[in-house]
């Protein structure tokens, strides 16, 4: 594209934004934000960057921006991607914002910006509605152990739905085992054999994917596609010439689960059944037979495996485990045999049933996925384990994922654009650009928040001498402290811990001495708990882990957040402790390096959920003497909201008081 579109494209990007401009017109309620022009023009610059003479375009553009809520981000970014004319993914961290993008941003800039627009949100493929395994479980003596209420609800949504997305049906439970049962999994798709396959949505979607210009996906299913594009396998989304990531702050944990390697023995188990199924409806044929009593040998042996490993819950480094342990070698080898067995006898079913490929494919990556943990191990892997419940999964993550993002992304694209409300720790990009290899000609730019946070909020650090949480003493203060500042709310707040174990004492401490309701992650879905404490005004919520961010709240039933502690990670984690280790190596400082900086991100979102429109004020609390007590505190401290930092009691008191 010429230098002279380029500037045409800042320039009507301008426009639009500026006071006056067609948002100001046609969009109610709205106020023109200087951040929000910023940032428009910003991506407007980087995704027309090309050679001036007009040759072949300069891959590898990247830009990263850290916009504080209230700038705007989703338009600032929408606008001048659709004006570009480019084909571009928008990937986002949740299928909430997804959501959000489709059905809010997107009408809007088709009605006053681009009629000709054509954006599609593509999911993974579990969220669509598979006809052939419908029509088998239709068919199968299970569907009538479900509620006829929904197979007949059911029934009635397929006559009427155009995309099969289960997003549609707000009447069937998130963790519902019908949607299991039909849903379009990868491992039992039979592609162009299928006898469904021209009425397949997961097809329909695809081709409708070729022709969009706006591609609007998660992270997860974007590093899927780009984790079998580096494989050589068959991608999942077209190509495409920008990708702009909204909550990029997710992206490191989410790569690496994609560039990694697992293997769980439910698999095995899958495979098993799957097979079974199958062979249920050639019921005679030898070879079918044969494949399926050593598929359900295989199982067993599995089983076995998990066996040997201890009971113990949770995430543990794998050499620790199988460093001199000649049964777990032993066991393994015989595994790795019967997968090649029974790998043989699918190829000779395979022959007479295409159907039976799909179960092909997925022994012989199980193969060669047991192969990469029998093997001497990459040095750029961690090895570890997860024990759940019932079954033991085996993972070999990359330590760093900079080096596979340069290898199959960067440069595959014309430009790359990162946005988030928390990107920077202590007011710079150094540790979001070092995790994902970003390099310094990447271009930046910080949007602080315009609310009014030096006169609508206080933060609440408790005085010195408040135990540490070292100290045996620090649970029973933080009980107590927290029990004060909720009676000084009257409620209205959502309380976050670090632990599933503080969050449950807290709720049996708490639950019979507040005079509202108290609610607890866990006890209900979370879209549920937070309709809960949307409608009960004087009501507190006690919450982990997802709460920390996606609660948008706004109004005067969240009026403070409080925190029980600086939210550091587990140092025993497998992964956290190999790149730890590899930050060490490399001279560096892992506590100041990259365990500060993690919990800084995360302490940001949690802190985010107060302010949630101009018009929202109230307390922050951080329970966490450390703040002053330590020397990293002045970079948390440095990191937090500009709200004026309190210190007693009597002063939270009095500033509710004023409300």
């Amino acid at each position: 594209m010429s230098p002279d579109i380029s500037f045409d494209l800042r320039t009507e990007t301008r426009q639009i934004f500026s006071p006056g401009g067609l948002i100001s017109q046609k969009l109610s309620g709205y106020d023109p934000r200087p951040g929000q022009l910023r940032m428009a023009q910003a991506i407007a610059d980087i995704l027309h960057q090309e050679d001036p003479w007009g040759h072949n375009p300069v891959l590898g553009r990247k830009l990263a921006i850290e916009a504080e809520t209230g700038i705007g981000k989703t338009l600032a970014y929408l606008v001048p991607a659709v004006l570009s004319g480019q084909k571009i993914v928008v990937s986002t961290g949740t299928i909430n914002l997804q959501e959000q993008i489709l059905h809010k941003e997107i009408p809007f800039i088709r009605e006053h910006i681009d009629p000709t627009l054509t954006a599609l949100c593509v999911k993974g493929r579990q969220n669509y509605l598979c006809y052939y395994r419908y029509h088998q479980f239709t068919a199968s003596p299970q569907a009538p152990l479900f509620q006829n209420i929904h197979m007949e609800s059911l029934e009635q949504w397929l006559q009427e739905t155009k995309t099969g997305d289960r997003a549609e049906l707000d009447w069937l439970p998130d963790q519902s085992p019908l949607w299991r049962e039909i849903s379009a999994t990868t491992s039992q798709c039979l592609g162009s054999n299928c006898p469904d396959y021209s009425a397949c949505f997961v097809t329909r979607l695809r081709k409708e994917a070729g022709s969009a210009r706006l591609l609007i996906v998660n992270h997860h299913l974007f590093f899927s596609d780009l984790a079998l594009r580096r494989h050589g396998f068959a991608e999942v989304l077209p190509r495409y010439e920008s990708v702009i990531f909204d909550e990029a702050h997710h992206i490191e944990n989410i790569a690496t689960r994609y560039f990694g390697i697992s293997l769980s023995h439910y698999q095995f188990l899958d495979l098993a059944r799957d097979i079974e199924k199958a062979h249920a409806e050639s019921v005679g044929d030898k070879e079918q037979e044969k494949a399926l009593a050593l598929a359900m040998s295989l199982s067993q042996h599995a089983q076995r495996l998990v066996s040997l490993f201890p009971r113990e819950k949770g995430r543990f480094p794998l050499t620790d485990f199988t460093s001199d342990n000649d049964e777990w070698y032993r066991e393994s080898e015989l595994l790795a045999s019967r997968l090649v067995t029974l790998a043989d006898q699918l190829e000779t079913v395979a022959l007479r049933y295409e159907s039976w490929n799909g179960f092909l494919r997925r022994t012989s990556e199980a193969s060669a996925a047991l192969e990469h943990f029998t093997a001497p191990p990459d040095s750029s892997y961690v090895y570890w384990y997860e024990r759940r419940e019932k079954t033991v999964a085996l993972t070999a993550s990359p330590i760093d994922i900079a080096q596979d993002l340069h290898k199959s992304f960067y440069n595959t694209v014309k430009s790359a654009t990162f946005t988030s409300a928390t990107l920077t720790t202590g007011a710079n990009f150094s540790y979001f650009f070092g995790r994902l290899g970003l390099d310094e000609h990447t271009k930046t730019l910080q949007l602080p928040t315009p609310f009014d946070y030096r006169n609508r909020t206080r933060l609440y650090i408790p005085p010195s001498g408040f135990p540490l949480p070292s100290d045996r003493t620090f649970f029973n203060a933080v009980q107590e402290e927290i029990h004060e500042l909720l009676m000084a709310s009257s409620g209205r707040a959502l309380v976050l811990f670090t632990s599933i174990r503080a969050m449950d004492h807290m709720y049996d401490y708490l639950s019979d001495r507040l005079p509202f309701p108290v609610f607890v992650q866990g006890e209900a879905p979370k879209q549920k708990l937070l309709e809960n404490f949307r409608e009960e005004t004087h009501s507190v919520l006690l919450a982990v882990a997802s709460f920390w961010e996606g609660v948008d709240v706004p109004g005067n039933t969240l009026s403070a957040v409080i925190i029980d502690k600086l939210p550091f990670e587990v140092p025993s984690d497998p992964v956290i402790m190999a790149r730890a280790d590899k930050i060490k190596e490399a001279g560096g400082n892992p506590f100041f390096d990259f365990q500060v900086p993690r919990a800084i991100l995360t302490l940001r979102q949690g802190l985010g959920r107060l302010m949630r429109s101009s018009t929202d004020s109230g307390l922050l609390a951080i329970l966490d003497s450390r703040l002053y007590a330590k020397s990293y505190g002045r970079i948390f401290l440095k990191s937090t909201p500009p709200s004026p930092v309190i210190r007693s009691l009597d002063e939270v008191r009095a500033f509710f008081n004023k409300e």
